[in-house]
């Protein structure tokens, strides 16, 4: 999962692109990168880290122009070096700089056709340097650099590439492309602002609402599944459908786990998906546990919080916050190895051994993937004196890996994967597991307003909606697995 953010504004844009780039950390702690266009030259700083590791007074002094991209990243297949970090660059056509939100499901014949037929290099194992030269490649075909020839370049994109993906562009001599993927699985959402004393109006595209709202951008509306979005540098917004209608099927992990819940997505409120995921959870415990012992509901912090308190209201108990949570240290199911994730729970919560000593205590988290930190956390909680130890998941079993770009690795690595709920509830070392029915996060997410009707839940289901050609999942096990990943350090 990434955070990507592009501007098109009537001064220069960099310090806002940085700013952007710190409410939207939380999606990639591995590298940030900022392009910008400054005339006839691109200027492109990056680097691993958080953005404001990456970003001194003098890269932001280079990055002068009126319009740009941004991009922070953690990664999910590849290596993890500074070469794989965006936005990536070409110089011809033009000179594009890309940033991509997502997972391309076929890069390995995509790889091929680019260098056998396209003629063009790709130099890193990323998916998104194949995607730059795809686009440049069809943009080529062209002959033009209008917003009817990127449009046309994306209706090439979206034909050759499958799998999930939200990308911000800039292309030197026109502006900002934006566009998404034909079944809308990565967000992305669209803002504007007016221009002052007469100057036009400006516009900005990113991952999530939080990043318009902090610039000061109106969010406008989400792009849509399969469109192309073209704001030149003048300020002229063009948008056109590039790829045949398809289900829309955001993906439902980001309103899970991902997305901080004061951003709107395809319309929908995370903050109120998530207590909406409290509210049937809790009735669900009350279905399965009518004359419950449940003295306490804490939250596993932070993206647990807004379902917890409403299972508390639904239960009619006590909600405490019983972990103090170290800021400091990233999240840690997407940190490279078991050994690295186990020390770092420990240095992340520490509990209040008030709020657990003699209790019958519901703790509630999000999301339970790999089971490292649950496991860890139940333990923390017996140490500090509770008396029994309850575990809620808002969502239901991650049983199979993610291929559209968040790092579910391989479905070995996954606690539920061929376990039964008291299999996994016995290795956890709780009391009591109950999960989310995914019919009701569905439900949940989509709310007695939008109604979205359909969402890629592969994770929990396994159903992936682009199909997996045979071999795939051996291919991605062999890519992120903690064995693949601590293969490729050491070399």
């Amino acid at each position: 999962m990434c955070g990507i953010l592009g501007i098109v504004g009537n001064t220069d844009v960099a310090a806002q692109l940085y700013d952007g780039l710190t409410v939207l950390q939380h999606r990639g702690q591995d590298a940030a990168g900022i392009a910008t266009a400054d005339g006839g030259k691109l200027r492109v700083h990056k680097g691993n880290g958080l953005a404001s590791d990456v970003f001194d007074e003098d890269a932001m002094q280079l990055l002068q122009g009126r319009f740009g991209i941004a991009h922070c990243r953690y990664p999910t297949a590849g290596s993890e070096g500074s070469d794989e970090a965006q936005p990536f660059y070409v110089n011809s056509p033009y000179g594009i700089a890309l940033a991509h939100n997502g997972n391309l499901i076929n890069t390995d014949k995509l790889r091929r056709e680019v260098f056998e037929q396209d003629l063009r290099n790709v130099n890193t194992e990323s998916d998104s340097e194949v995607l730059l030269n795809v686009f440049a490649h069809e943009l080529s075909l062209q002959k033009a650099l209008t917003p009817d020839a990127v449009f046309k370049a994306i209706e090439g994109v979206n034909r050759r590439c499958i799998g999930g993906y939200a990308v911000v562009i800039s292309v030197l001599g026109l502006g900002l492309v934006a566009f998404r993927d034909p079944h809308g699985i990565r967000p992305l959402v669209l803002g504007k602002r007016a221009g002052k004393n007469g100057a036009t109006d400006e516009y900005a595209v990113a991952s999530e609402s939080v990043a318009l709202d902090l610039l000061g951008f109106e969010r406008v509306r989400d792009v849509g599944p399969g469109e192309c979005i073209v704001v030149t540098a003048r300020g002229e917004l063009f948008s056109q459908q590039t790829a045949p209608a398809q289900v829309h099927t955001p993906c439902i992990f980001e309103y899970v786990y991902f997305a901080r819940p004061d951003s709107m997505m395809d319309n929908i409120s995370v903050h109120k998906a998530r207590m909406r995921m409290g509210q049937k959870l809790g009735e669900k415990i009350l279905r399965l546990m009518p004359d419950h012992d449940i003295d306490t509901v804490i939250p596993i912090p932070d993206t647990s919080r807004d379902a917890a308190l409403e299972i508390a209201n639904v239960l009619g108990v006590k909600y405490r916050e019983g972990f103090i949570k170290n800021r400091y240290v990233g999240r840690t199911f997407i940190m490279p190895g078991q050994g690295q994730r186990a020390k770092s729970v420990r240095r992340k919560l520490n509990p209040i051994p008030l709020e657990f000593r003699n209790r019958v205590v519901l703790l509630v988290d999000d999301s339970i993937v790999r089971g490292t930190t649950s496991q860890q956390i139940v333990q923390m909680a017996r140490d500090a004196g509770a008396r029994k130890v309850y575990l809620a998941s808002a969502a239901p079993p991650v049983r199979f890996p993610n291929v559209y770009g968040i790092d579910m690795p391989s479905a070995e690595e996954l606690v539920a994967h061929d376990r039964s709920e008291e299999e996994v509830q016995k290795l956890l070392g709780c009391d009591w597991l109950i999960y989310q029915d995914l019919a009701d996060l569905e439900e949940a997410v989509s709310g007695p307003k939008q109604r979205m009707e359909h969402f890629d839940s592969s994770c929990f289901n396994g159903e992936y909606v682009t199909g997996i050609e045979e071999g795939y999942f051996d291919r991605i096990k062999q890519l992120r697995s903690d064995e693949a990943k601590k293969t490729r350090r050491a070399s």
